[in-house]
């Protein structure tokens, strides 16, 4: 049995060809290099370098991936208040060279600097992450996961039975929500009412439903031979060279960025925290 035929029997989507250019490339070489960015940046503490990695990393994932201008600002909208709130505490905590102070409060030098270099590390993380999770296909990066990493495939098509079950949610609450509209009197506006015990019904209803679907769900896969093996797959995810020299131009620009950062001696590490 393949993945592609467990995929299509759990209700998922088969893999399509995405429309750009982001997209088209392997989930598993994207995953790797979002960790190995976030890996670099927990060692750097100046906010010189990354800024310019959030700036390079901004223009890359809007050149290449194509995501609305609305759905990429909200996107960031987390990211953002994340930042805001590392930067106002450790500007407002850290001990160092007073550079204003209002009573109690006080900015530090060095506060401001460490927090400006974490929240723009927070940034950084956060575009990556917004351009590879709006650019690749879940199924896509189980299957590559699957083919790619070694991944097992009990956990592989658990997790696709479950990813599944996630995109049907918002159907299944409207359905409820629709269902309960029926029964219950309406109010005075002819709509139905909305309170907190309705909406706690509808909640212990899907509750109920996700449990006993998931029930379901997992003889169903027990029954198709769940986890034996050895197994094949049908509609595979390439690895290409294109994707290899996304990797590479990565981490090379990855290096380029901390090369320079530390010959111009603007690279700080973990002893500004001392």
């Amino acid at each position: 049995m393949t993945s592609e035929l467990i995929t299509t029997r759990t209700g998922a989507a088969p893999t399509r060809p995405p429309g750009n250019l982001l997209s088209r490339r392997n989930p598993t070489i994207k995953l790797a290099l979002l960790f190995i960015v976030s890996l670099v940046l927990m060692f750097i503490f100046d906010p010189i370098t990354p800024l310019v990695l959030y700036l390079l990393a901004l223009g890359a994932i809007a050149a290449t991936a194509r995501i609305p201008v609305k759905a990429f600002v909200l996107a960031h909208i987390p990211f953002l208040a994340f930042a805001l709130g590392l930067l106002i505490v450790n500007a407002l905590s850290r001990p160092g060279d007073v550079l204003w102070q209002a009573g109690a409060l006080r900015v530090t030098t060095e506060g401001l600097l460490v927090g400006a270099a974490l929240a723009l590390r927070t940034l950084v993380i956060g575009v990556l992450s917004i351009g590879f999770v709006l650019s690749t296909d879940g199924v896509a990066l189980m299957t590559s996961l699957h083919q790619h990493a070694r991944l097992g495939s009990r956990l592989t098509y658990a997790v696709l039975a479950g990813y599944r079950m996630l995109e049907d949610l918002p159907r299944e609450w409207q359905t409820i929500r629709h269902a309960h509209a029926v029964r219950v009197p309406l109010r005075a506006n002819g709509k139905p009412p909305r309170s907190l015990r309705q909406y706690g019904r509808a909640a212990f209803a899907l509750l109920v439903l996700s449990i006993r679907k998931g029930e379901r769900m997992a003889q169903s896969l027990e029954s198709r031979g769940l986890g034996l093996t050895p197994r094949s797959t049908w509609r595979r995810i390439p690895l290409t060279r294109t994707d290899w020299a996304m990797a590479a131009a990565v981490l090379t620009v990855l290096g380029v960025v901390v090369g320079l950062s530390a010959l111009l001696g603007v690279l700080r590490g973990y002893q500004v925290l001392g």
